[in-house]
Protein backbone atom coordinates (compact mmCIF):
# COMPACT_ATOMS: atom_id res chain seq x y z
CA UNK A 1 0.00 0.00 0.00
CA UNK A 2 2.94 2.33 0.65
CA UNK A 3 4.75 1.65 -2.46
CA UNK A 4 1.32 2.49 -4.38
CA UNK A 5 0.55 5.37 -2.68
CA UNK A 6 4.29 6.79 -3.50
CA UNK A 7 4.37 5.96 -6.65
CA UNK A 8 1.06 7.40 -6.99
CA UNK A 9 2.41 10.72 -5.35
CA UNK A 10 5.87 10.77 -7.51
CA UNK A 11 3.28 9.93 -11.03
CA UNK A 12 1.15 13.35 -9.76
CA UNK A 13 4.20 15.40 -8.96
CA UNK A 14 5.63 14.54 -12.02
CA UNK A 15 1.99 15.13 -14.12
CA UNK A 16 1.78 18.78 -12.76
CA UNK A 17 5.28 20.23 -12.73
CA UNK A 18 6.06 19.04 -16.41
CA UNK A 19 2.31 20.78 -17.03
CA UNK A 20 3.60 23.83 -15.51
CA UNK A 21 7.37 23.85 -17.43
CA UNK A 22 5.70 23.85 -20.31
CA UNK A 23 3.28 26.46 -19.83
CA UNK A 24 6.10 28.84 -18.63
CA UNK A 25 8.71 27.89 -20.82
CA UNK A 26 10.98 27.52 -17.81
CA UNK A 27 14.73 27.74 -18.81
CA UNK A 28 15.86 25.42 -15.57
CA UNK A 29 14.67 22.05 -14.76
CA UNK A 30 12.99 20.15 -11.80
CA UNK A 31 14.90 17.40 -9.77
CA UNK A 32 12.91 15.45 -7.61
CA UNK A 33 13.50 13.40 -4.41
CA UNK A 34 13.96 10.26 -6.53
CA UNK A 35 16.91 11.94 -9.30
CA UNK A 36 14.74 12.47 -11.58
CA UNK A 37 14.49 15.20 -13.74
CA UNK A 38 11.63 17.49 -15.53
CA UNK A 39 12.14 17.75 -18.83
CA UNK A 40 13.50 13.87 -18.77
CA UNK A 41 15.89 15.00 -21.44
CA UNK A 42 17.78 17.63 -18.51
CA UNK A 43 21.13 17.87 -18.31
CA UNK A 44 22.29 16.37 -15.20
CA UNK A 45 24.55 18.99 -14.31
CA UNK A 46 22.63 21.86 -15.50
CA UNK A 47 20.28 24.76 -13.69
CA UNK A 48 17.43 22.62 -11.80
CA UNK A 49 15.66 23.42 -8.99
CA UNK A 50 15.63 20.61 -6.36
CA UNK A 51 12.58 19.65 -4.38
CA UNK A 52 11.52 17.45 -1.35
CA UNK A 53 9.21 14.91 -1.23
CA UNK A 54 6.85 17.25 1.11
CA UNK A 55 7.72 20.42 -1.11
CA UNK A 56 4.78 20.34 -3.25
CA UNK A 57 2.19 19.87 -0.71
CA UNK A 58 3.11 22.72 1.64
CA UNK A 59 3.19 24.92 -1.32
CA UNK A 60 -0.29 23.66 -2.36
CA UNK A 61 -1.30 24.17 1.11
CA UNK A 62 -0.18 27.20 2.11
CA UNK A 63 0.83 29.05 -0.89
CA UNK A 64 2.75 31.80 0.86
CA UNK A 65 6.62 33.71 0.34
CA UNK A 66 6.44 32.29 4.05
CA UNK A 67 6.57 28.76 2.94
CA UNK A 68 8.94 29.21 0.10
CA UNK A 69 11.08 30.58 2.50
CA UNK A 70 10.86 27.88 5.16
CA UNK A 71 11.36 25.44 2.59
CA UNK A 72 14.45 27.15 1.04
CA UNK A 73 16.26 27.76 4.77
CA UNK A 74 15.33 23.85 5.36
CA UNK A 75 17.03 22.86 1.94
CA UNK A 76 13.81 20.95 0.89
CA UNK A 77 13.61 23.79 -2.02
CA UNK A 78 17.31 23.44 -3.51
CA UNK A 79 18.80 25.86 -5.95
CA UNK A 80 21.70 23.33 -7.61
CA UNK A 81 23.77 23.82 -10.70
CA UNK A 82 23.57 27.77 -10.15
CA UNK A 83 23.74 30.57 -7.71
CA UNK A 84 19.85 32.31 -6.81
CA UNK A 85 20.89 34.95 -9.51
CA UNK A 86 21.34 32.49 -11.97
CA UNK A 87 17.62 31.33 -11.28
CA UNK A 88 16.34 35.05 -10.97
CA UNK A 89 17.80 35.70 -14.56
CA UNK A 90 15.80 32.51 -15.98
CA UNK A 91 12.28 33.11 -14.04
CA UNK A 92 9.67 33.29 -16.11
CA UNK A 93 8.37 36.43 -17.51
CA UNK A 94 4.26 35.91 -16.63
CA UNK A 95 2.25 37.50 -14.15
CA UNK A 96 0.47 35.65 -11.62
CA UNK A 97 -3.15 36.44 -13.20
CA UNK A 98 -2.03 35.29 -16.59
CA UNK A 99 -0.74 31.75 -15.35
CA UNK A 100 -4.18 31.39 -14.10
CA UNK A 101 -5.55 31.74 -16.45
CA UNK A 102 -3.18 28.99 -19.01
CA UNK A 103 -2.99 26.57 -16.34
CA UNK A 104 -5.14 23.71 -17.22
CA UNK A 105 -7.67 23.69 -14.28
CA UNK A 106 -8.47 19.40 -15.49
CA UNK A 107 -4.56 18.63 -14.51
CA UNK A 108 -3.91 20.59 -11.50
CA UNK A 109 -7.61 19.12 -10.07
CA UNK A 110 -6.59 15.26 -11.73
CA UNK A 111 -3.60 15.44 -9.71
CA UNK A 112 -3.73 17.79 -6.22
CA UNK A 113 -5.47 15.12 -4.42
CA UNK A 114 -2.74 11.95 -4.93
CA UNK A 115 -0.34 15.04 -3.85
CA UNK A 116 -1.77 15.72 -0.61
CA UNK A 117 -2.88 12.30 0.60
CA UNK A 118 0.21 10.78 -0.34
CA UNK A 119 2.10 13.43 2.34
CA UNK A 120 -0.02 12.68 4.32
CA UNK A 121 -0.28 8.85 4.30
CA UNK A 122 2.82 8.75 4.58
CA UNK A 123 3.47 10.73 7.49
CA UNK A 124 5.06 13.61 6.38
CA UNK A 125 4.68 16.54 8.21
CA UNK A 126 5.05 20.55 7.39
CA UNK A 127 8.31 22.06 9.54
CA UNK A 128 8.08 25.56 10.72
CA UNK A 129 11.34 27.20 10.30
CA UNK A 130 12.11 28.72 13.40
CA UNK A 131 14.45 31.12 12.82
CA UNK A 132 12.34 34.20 12.21
CA UNK A 133 11.30 37.03 14.98
CA UNK A 134 7.47 36.35 13.55
CA UNK A 135 6.63 38.15 17.17
CA UNK A 136 8.52 41.47 16.14
CA UNK A 137 7.68 41.57 12.33
CA UNK A 138 4.66 43.76 12.03
CA UNK A 139 5.88 46.26 15.12
CA UNK A 140 7.54 49.60 14.22
CA UNK A 141 10.48 49.23 16.79
CA UNK A 142 12.37 52.58 17.19
CA UNK A 143 15.11 50.76 17.46
CA UNK A 144 14.54 48.33 20.21
CA UNK A 145 17.72 46.87 21.46
CA UNK A 146 16.25 43.57 20.56
CA UNK A 147 16.01 43.99 17.12
CA UNK A 148 19.10 45.52 16.71
CA UNK A 149 20.64 42.17 18.53
CA UNK A 150 18.18 39.98 16.52
CA UNK A 151 20.26 41.24 13.40
CA UNK A 152 24.08 42.00 14.37
CA UNK A 153 24.83 40.06 17.28
CA UNK A 154 25.11 37.19 15.41
CA UNK A 155 28.75 37.00 15.53
CA UNK A 156 31.47 39.32 14.11
CA UNK A 157 33.39 36.29 12.36
CA UNK A 158 30.40 35.70 10.70
CA UNK A 159 30.33 39.61 8.83
CA UNK A 160 33.81 39.19 8.47
CA UNK A 161 33.31 36.26 6.08
CA UNK A 162 31.52 38.20 3.34
CA UNK A 163 32.28 41.94 4.26
CA UNK A 164 35.31 44.09 3.53
CA UNK A 165 38.12 44.08 5.45
CA UNK A 166 37.22 47.19 7.08
CA UNK A 167 33.39 45.46 8.03
CA UNK A 168 31.60 48.45 6.63
CA UNK A 169 27.96 46.83 6.29
CA UNK A 170 26.29 49.52 4.37
CA UNK A 171 26.26 50.84 0.48
CA UNK A 172 29.43 50.93 -1.42
CA UNK A 173 30.30 53.73 -3.55
CA UNK A 174 31.88 52.42 -7.29
CA UNK A 175 33.94 55.04 -9.01
CA UNK A 176 34.19 52.69 -11.13
CA UNK A 177 31.89 49.48 -11.86
CA UNK A 178 34.88 47.24 -11.88
CA UNK A 179 36.24 48.24 -8.48
CA UNK A 180 36.41 45.53 -5.66
CA UNK A 181 34.50 45.94 -2.68
CA UNK A 182 37.45 46.90 -0.30
CA UNK A 183 38.39 50.02 -2.84
CA UNK A 184 34.56 51.23 -3.30
CA UNK A 185 34.07 51.15 0.61
CA UNK A 186 37.12 53.05 0.95
CA UNK A 187 35.88 55.57 -1.52
CA UNK A 188 32.74 55.60 0.22
CA UNK A 189 33.71 56.88 3.25
CA UNK A 190 35.76 59.64 1.75
CA UNK A 191 32.66 60.81 0.02
CA UNK A 192 30.56 61.36 3.63
CA UNK A 193 33.38 63.32 4.56
CA UNK A 194 33.78 65.20 1.89
CA UNK A 195 30.06 65.79 1.91
CA UNK A 196 30.34 66.62 5.88
CA UNK A 197 32.91 68.87 5.17
CA UNK A 198 34.89 67.31 8.13
CA UNK A 199 37.90 69.29 8.85
CA UNK A 200 40.60 69.28 11.85
CA UNK A 201 38.81 69.63 15.21
CA UNK A 202 35.14 68.82 14.15
CA UNK A 203 33.14 66.61 16.56
CA UNK A 204 31.92 64.23 14.73
CA UNK A 205 28.30 61.81 15.98
CA UNK A 206 28.28 58.75 13.59
CA UNK A 207 24.39 56.78 14.70
CA UNK A 208 24.54 53.66 14.17
CA UNK A 209 28.44 53.15 13.65
CA UNK A 210 28.56 49.80 12.82
CA UNK A 211 31.82 48.03 13.82
CA UNK A 212 33.62 51.74 13.51
CA UNK A 213 35.04 52.19 9.97
CA UNK A 214 33.53 55.26 9.53
CA UNK A 215 34.76 57.22 12.84
CA UNK A 216 38.20 55.70 12.45
CA UNK A 217 38.83 57.13 8.76
CA UNK A 218 37.39 60.17 9.53
CA UNK A 219 39.61 60.40 12.76
CA UNK A 220 42.96 59.66 11.16
CA UNK A 221 42.04 61.26 7.33
CA UNK A 222 40.56 64.63 8.84
CA UNK A 223 41.49 65.34 12.57
CA UNK A 224 37.95 65.22 13.79
CA UNK A 225 37.22 63.49 17.32
CA UNK A 226 34.20 60.57 16.69
CA UNK A 227 32.13 59.21 18.82
CA UNK A 228 29.89 56.42 17.38
CA UNK A 229 26.87 54.95 18.97
CA UNK A 230 25.21 51.30 18.61
CA UNK A 231 22.94 49.20 20.23
CA UNK A 232 25.05 45.88 19.11
CA UNK A 233 27.19 44.27 21.77
CA UNK A 234 29.57 42.22 18.95
CA UNK A 235 29.92 45.61 17.05
CA UNK A 236 30.86 47.61 19.91
CA UNK A 237 33.30 44.93 21.35
CA UNK A 238 35.23 45.02 17.75
CA UNK A 239 35.02 48.41 17.26
CA UNK A 240 36.70 49.60 20.57
CA UNK A 241 39.74 46.67 19.69
CA UNK A 242 40.02 48.35 16.17
CA UNK A 243 40.25 51.52 17.42
CA UNK A 244 42.94 50.84 19.96
CA UNK A 245 44.71 48.51 17.41
CA UNK A 246 45.23 52.03 15.72
CA UNK A 247 45.95 54.12 18.82
CA UNK A 248 42.81 56.31 18.17
CA UNK A 249 41.54 56.24 21.88
CA UNK A 250 42.10 59.81 22.53
CA UNK A 251 40.02 60.57 19.66
CA UNK A 252 37.54 57.96 18.88
CA UNK A 253 35.05 56.20 21.15
CA UNK A 254 32.10 53.62 20.58
CA UNK A 255 29.05 53.55 23.35
CA UNK A 256 26.48 51.12 23.12
CA UNK A 257 23.87 53.72 23.77
CA UNK A 258 20.30 54.54 21.93
CA UNK A 259 21.06 57.73 20.27
CA UNK A 260 18.02 59.52 22.12
CA UNK A 261 19.77 58.65 25.38
CA UNK A 262 23.10 61.09 24.55
CA UNK A 263 22.25 64.23 26.93
CA UNK A 264 24.14 67.65 27.05
CA UNK A 265 26.17 66.71 23.66
CA UNK A 266 26.58 69.21 20.93
CA UNK A 267 28.08 67.94 17.32
CA UNK A 268 29.66 69.61 14.49
CA UNK A 269 28.29 67.07 12.24
CA UNK A 270 26.16 64.33 12.35
CA UNK A 271 25.76 60.85 10.07
CA UNK A 272 23.71 58.30 9.80
CA UNK A 273 24.30 55.51 7.96
CA UNK A 274 21.87 52.62 7.28
CA UNK A 275 20.03 53.03 10.41
CA UNK A 276 17.70 55.22 9.89
CA UNK A 277 15.50 51.90 8.79
CA UNK A 278 14.91 50.10 12.14
CA UNK A 279 13.78 53.58 13.56
CA UNK A 280 10.20 53.01 12.97
CA UNK A 281 7.41 55.48 10.74
CA UNK A 282 5.68 56.18 13.91
CA UNK A 283 9.36 57.31 15.64
CA UNK A 284 10.16 60.08 12.85
CA UNK A 285 9.29 62.59 14.82
CA UNK A 286 11.44 61.53 17.45
CA UNK A 287 13.96 60.76 15.70
CA UNK A 288 14.59 63.77 13.49
CA UNK A 289 14.32 66.17 17.18
CA UNK A 290 16.53 64.13 18.00
CA UNK A 291 19.16 64.70 15.88
CA UNK A 292 18.32 68.23 15.44
CA UNK A 293 18.95 68.24 19.32
CA UNK A 294 22.59 67.10 19.27
CA UNK A 295 23.30 69.34 15.86
CA UNK A 296 25.16 72.69 16.48
CA UNK A 297 23.17 75.64 14.42
CA UNK A 298 24.57 75.07 10.57
CA UNK A 299 25.72 71.85 11.73
CA UNK A 300 25.76 69.65 8.67
CA UNK A 301 23.84 65.66 8.95
CA UNK A 302 23.84 63.44 6.14
CA UNK A 303 21.16 60.79 5.99
CA UNK A 304 21.75 57.68 4.20
CA UNK A 305 19.19 55.45 4.35
CA UNK A 306 16.96 52.89 2.10
CA UNK A 307 13.52 53.82 0.44
CA UNK A 308 10.51 52.36 -1.08
CA UNK A 309 8.62 54.36 -4.26
CA UNK A 310 6.46 56.58 -2.83
CA UNK A 311 2.51 56.25 -3.16
CA UNK A 312 0.15 59.45 -3.46
CA UNK A 313 -2.18 57.78 -0.38
CA UNK A 314 0.14 57.38 2.15
CA UNK A 315 -1.94 54.78 3.83
CA UNK A 316 -1.39 52.46 0.80
CA UNK A 317 2.17 53.18 1.17
CA UNK A 318 2.41 51.80 4.71
CA UNK A 319 0.68 48.73 3.40
CA UNK A 320 3.69 46.09 3.43
CA UNK A 321 3.35 43.60 0.38
CA UNK A 322 4.40 39.61 1.26
CA UNK A 323 8.36 40.21 0.15
CA UNK A 324 8.80 43.60 2.89
CA UNK A 325 7.43 41.42 5.58
CA UNK A 326 9.16 38.35 5.06
CA UNK A 327 12.38 40.78 5.32
CA UNK A 328 11.35 41.95 8.49
CA UNK A 329 10.52 38.99 9.49
CA UNK A 330 13.45 36.52 8.67
CA UNK A 331 16.36 39.41 8.48
CA UNK A 332 14.91 42.92 10.10
CA UNK A 333 12.76 42.74 12.96
CA UNK A 334 10.93 46.43 13.06
CA UNK A 335 12.40 47.67 10.13
CA UNK A 336 10.51 49.79 8.04
CA UNK A 337 11.60 52.63 5.53
CA UNK A 338 9.83 55.67 4.00
CA UNK A 339 9.80 56.88 0.78
CA UNK A 340 12.52 60.18 -0.64
CA UNK A 341 9.52 63.02 -0.22
CA UNK A 342 8.98 62.00 2.89
CA UNK A 343 12.47 62.17 4.32
CA UNK A 344 12.64 65.32 2.89
CA UNK A 345 9.58 66.97 4.05
CA UNK A 346 10.72 65.38 7.50
CA UNK A 347 14.07 67.11 7.69
CA UNK A 348 12.35 70.46 6.45
CA UNK A 349 9.79 70.10 9.60
CA UNK A 350 12.30 69.71 11.95
CA UNK A 351 14.29 72.75 11.23
CA UNK A 352 16.69 71.36 8.61
CA UNK A 353 17.85 72.53 5.66
CA UNK A 354 18.23 70.59 2.23
CA UNK A 355 21.36 70.77 0.10
CA UNK A 356 22.02 67.66 -1.36
CA UNK A 357 20.17 64.26 -2.88
CA UNK A 358 22.11 62.13 -3.85
CA UNK A 359 20.20 58.11 -5.14
CA UNK A 360 22.81 55.40 -4.96
CA UNK A 361 20.39 52.87 -5.88
CA UNK A 362 22.70 50.76 -8.58
CA UNK A 363 25.37 50.96 -5.96
CA UNK A 364 23.47 49.22 -3.26
CA UNK A 365 22.39 46.81 -6.09
CA UNK A 366 26.33 46.55 -6.83
CA UNK A 367 27.31 46.29 -3.20
CA UNK A 368 24.57 43.43 -2.39
CA UNK A 369 25.48 40.94 -5.08
CA UNK A 370 29.28 41.28 -4.29
CA UNK A 371 28.26 40.30 -0.56
CA UNK A 372 25.86 37.51 -1.58
CA UNK A 373 28.77 35.89 -4.57
CA UNK A 374 31.43 36.27 -1.44
CA UNK A 375 28.93 34.29 1.12
CA UNK A 376 28.29 31.50 -1.53
CA UNK A 377 32.02 31.23 -1.92
CA UNK A 378 32.77 31.09 2.11
CA UNK A 379 29.94 28.43 2.35
CA UNK A 380 31.22 25.84 4.88
CA UNK A 381 32.43 28.24 7.12
CA UNK A 382 29.62 30.24 6.93
CA UNK A 383 27.51 26.54 8.00
CA UNK A 384 30.19 26.08 10.36
CA UNK A 385 29.39 29.67 11.82
CA UNK A 386 25.43 30.26 11.81
CA UNK A 387 24.33 26.57 10.86
CA UNK A 388 22.56 25.58 7.22
CA UNK A 389 19.60 27.33 7.72
CA UNK A 390 20.40 30.74 8.73
CA UNK A 391 23.20 31.09 6.08
CA UNK A 392 20.41 29.95 3.61
CA UNK A 393 18.69 32.81 4.91
CA UNK A 394 21.01 35.08 4.83
CA UNK A 395 22.69 34.29 0.99
CA UNK A 396 18.45 34.49 0.21
CA UNK A 397 18.53 37.99 1.48
CA UNK A 398 21.28 39.48 0.19
CA UNK A 399 20.26 38.17 -3.09
CA UNK A 400 16.73 39.30 -2.55
CA UNK A 401 17.56 42.99 -1.68
CA UNK A 402 20.65 43.41 -4.49
CA UNK A 403 17.67 42.33 -7.38
CA UNK A 404 15.43 44.69 -5.63
CA UNK A 405 17.84 47.21 -5.94
CA UNK A 406 18.59 46.24 -9.64
CA UNK A 407 15.11 46.25 -10.75
CA UNK A 408 13.77 49.79 -9.09
CA UNK A 409 11.78 48.43 -6.18
CA UNK A 410 13.38 49.65 -4.09
CA UNK A 411 16.29 52.67 -3.66
CA UNK A 412 18.45 54.52 -1.33
CA UNK A 413 19.43 58.04 -0.88
CA UNK A 414 21.64 60.07 0.47
CA UNK A 415 21.04 63.61 1.39
CA UNK A 416 23.09 66.38 3.08
CA UNK A 417 21.34 68.97 5.27
CA UNK A 418 22.15 71.56 7.77
CA UNK A 419 20.51 72.67 11.55
CA UNK A 420 18.60 75.81 9.70
CA UNK A 421 19.62 79.27 11.07
CA UNK A 422 18.97 82.67 8.96
CA UNK A 423 21.06 83.60 6.91
CA UNK A 424 23.70 82.04 4.40
CA UNK A 425 24.48 78.13 4.80
CA UNK A 426 28.53 78.27 4.36
CA UNK A 427 28.88 75.54 1.62
CA UNK A 428 30.63 76.39 -1.33
CA UNK A 429 28.72 77.49 -4.68
CA UNK A 430 29.22 74.27 -6.56
CA UNK A 431 29.82 70.26 -5.64
CA UNK A 432 32.85 70.04 -7.48
CA UNK A 433 35.12 69.23 -4.48
CA UNK A 434 33.04 65.94 -3.93
CA UNK A 435 34.11 64.72 -6.84
CA UNK A 436 37.72 65.36 -7.62
CA UNK A 437 40.32 62.64 -8.09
Amino acid sequence: MAQQSGDRLISATRSVLTHIHQVLDLQFAFELWDGSLIPADAAPDGLRLGLSQTALTRLLRRPRIKTVIDLYSTGEIDPRGGSLFDFAEKRPRVKSRDLRKRLKKSVLLKNVWPILLGNRSSGARAQEGGLDAGRVADRSSGSRKDDIAFHYDVSNDFYELFLDPRMVYTCAYFRDWSNDLATAQTDKLEMICRKLRLKPGDRLLDIGCGWGALICYAAENYGVTALGVTLAEEQLKLAEERIAERGLQDRVSVELVDYRDLKAQSFDKISSIGMFEAVGLDNYDNYFQSVHRLLKPRGLYLHHAITRRGRKDLKKFRRKKPEYQALVRYIFPGGEVDHIGWTLTNLEAHGFEVHDVEAWREHYARTTRLWAENLKQVREAAIADIGEQKYRLWLAYLTGVSLGFERGSINIFQTVSSRRTKGLSGLPPTREDLYRD
